[in-house]
């Protein structure tokens, strides 16, 4: 009777234990699944508050007049030609060839100038590499309204203005931050491919451009990607150096010109504001995976 009755109390206890078990294991699963939701409910509600502007964006560039005026929520009919008149009022296409111009161009001199002084600061080791590292970093601190006046002076007496040289030319002379992510990037990359290379027979220029420039290639695209961008949005430097020649404007003067024209026409100016965003938004939605990797990611992948 004693063991009959023990072996019940055991089976008993190893029931109520199983029962707690699978009654923590639902509450866990239940705070979790909860936790996700109140997580995805937060990402969502931000996500709108950032996507409401090119909601509006896109939705009063399909209106007309009337319905823009009235501040419709929501096209009927969708208007499409809104984005041919843009072309048609102005010299858009004309605009949009320029920005492209300046800005591939910029994105190569920051390229092409930021790597070799990276990878000299990264991977030679020379007396005063870390003063100097220090010293292009200070450059960072200096605000574009304090060199202003000195730099358009000097490209007035290269009588460089109205041109896009102004714009262009300072690229090829490269930028600390440019400098400082490439640098960041190439100290990751383990110096024991770099000694391979130099046993085999590789010079210093070699070993950059066929070791640490193919392996820092999503660095490299993050910086190409931050200059065009910075060139694409630019808006103070053309209006410095090209307000002067109407042939030479970019989309940022142009649409400044363009506001000025229609700026009751509130379905027009949008139209002509997603026009301009619309590459950037493709640029990014196809180079994303590259943009992260080259922020976020060491030198070699293991």
């Amino acid at each position: 009777m004693n063991k009959t009755s023990s072996s019940t109390n055991l089976s008993a206890i190893s029931r109520d234990w199983s029962a707690e078990a699978r009654k923590a294991k639902f509450q866990k699963r239940r705070r979790r699944i909860l936790f996700g939701i109140a997580n995805h409910s937060v990402l969502v509600a931000m996500s709108a508050v950032f996507l409401m502007p090119l909601f509006l964006i896109v939705v009063i560039s399909l209106m007309d007049f009337q319905q823009a005026s009235r501040r419709a929520l929501w096209p009927h009919p969708f208007i499409w030609h809104n984005y041919l008149e843009v072309f048609q009022a102005v010299p858009f296409l004309h605009w949009t060839l320029n920005t492209l111009f300046v800005s591939v161009l910029t994105m190569i001199g920051t390229v092409v100038s930021s790597v070799p002084p990276a990878y000299v600061l990264s991977r030679l080791n020379w007396k005063g590499r870390q003063t100097s590292f220090i010293i292009i970093l200070a450059t960072m601190m200096l605000p574009g309204q304090v060199t202003m006046i000195p730099v358009y002076v000097i490209f007035s007496r290269l009588h460089w203005i109205p041109s896009f040289l102004p714009l262009i030319v300072p690229a090829f002379f490269s930028s600390a931050f440019s400098i400082f992510l490439l640098r960041q990037f190439f100290t990751t990359i383990p110096d024991e491919i770099s000694d391979a290379a130099r046993i085999d027979g590789c010079n210093e220029w070699q070993v950059m451009m066929r070791i640490v420039v193919p392996l820092a290639k999503p660095a490299i695209s993050a910086v190409g990607l931050f200059a065009f961008l910075g060139a694409w949005n630019d808006f103070f430097g053309p209006l410095l150096y090209l307000v002067e020649n109407k042939n030479l404007w970019t989309l940022g003067i142009g649409l400044t010109q363009f506001q000025g024209i229609h700026h009751v026409d509130k379905n027009m100016l949008m139209t002509a504001s997603a026009l301009f965003m619309l590459p950037v938004i493709i640029i990014f939605f196809f180079s994303q995976k590259v943009f992260i990797e080259g922020v976020t990611l060491t030198g070699v992948k293991g």
